[in-house]
């Protein structure tokens, strides 16, 4: 296989269309060492979950094979204390042949039950990231402290350069969509792979949450290709040149 300065791909063996869709999509990730790629999964509307928190399943199971490609990829998965209390995840590869990531628990206040499996399965190494005033009961994960901003969050440029002193330097952040959208607008995101399905929930919990602008000159126009993912549509959003 051999690669051009424009980031395509050439292969002098026979690959099948599907094949080449996948090879396409995925290697501006496979070829580089270190990235920061956020993922969500939402509906036409926008929305990732109902009003009562119900999300399983908006997306297709092609979308979620593509999930565990992106954590097979990854050093790293990253999920607010939101998503990891109601969805008590996994965040293992299970879909696909590849190497569990790294879990980590964004957790400012300590509020996430210990009780999760994240902090109890050894199958992967967790780490819990808490506020210096947390008070955690002791895990299986390893407890880390970070400093706090004026908000009471942790600025996404600390968890990923804490990442990066262990060694883990190709990060997914995994949701929920108020810390992806911390992420991006901390412009601490490379690529952002937005799913969307074919539904329309009609109301419920937004993706992306960003600060509001008051004219669309302020608006991010990014680069971006689109994919078919079973039902479901990826977009596969470049949102710095360090992966494009």
């Amino acid at each position: 296989m051999t690669f051009d300065t424009h980031g395509g791909w050439h292969s002098s063996c026979a690959v099948t269309s599907a094949a080449q869709e996948l090879l396409t999509c995925l290697l501006p990730l496979a070829r580089r060492s270190s990235w920061v790629v956020a993922q969500l999964g939402q509906s036409l509307d926008g929305r990732i979950a109902t009003e009562s928190g119900h999300s399983h399943y908006i997306n297709g199971v092609e979308s979620l094979v593509h999930l565990h490609r992106l954590r097979a990829l990854a050093d790293a998965v990253v999920v607010g204390a939101g998503t990891a209390s109601a969805d008590n995840p996994q965040l293992t590869v299970r879909h696909v042949t590849g190497k569990h990531p790294t879990r980590v628990v964004i957790d400012p206040r300590g509020r996430v039950p210990v009780d999760l499996a994240l902090f109890s399965s050894s199958t992967a190494p967790t780490l819990h990231l808490t506020g210096p005033e947390a008070t955690v009961a002791p895990t299986a994960a390893e407890h880390c402290v970070l400093p706090l901003d004026t908000n009471g969050q942790f600025h996404p440029s600390d968890v990923i350069a804490l990442l990066a002193e262990r060694g883990l330097t190709r990060v997914l952040v995994e949701g929920g969509g108020v810390t992806v959208s911390q992420f991006i607008e901390a412009n601490a995101v490379d690529r952002l792979h937005l799913l969307v399905a074919p539904l329309l929930i009609g109301s419920g919990r937004p993706g992306l949450q960003m600060t509001p602008i008051d004219t669309l000159e302020s608006a991010l126009r990014p680069t971006m290709r689109s994919f078919r993912c079973g039902d479901d549509t990826l977009f596969d959003v470049v949102l710095s040149g360090r992966t494009a």
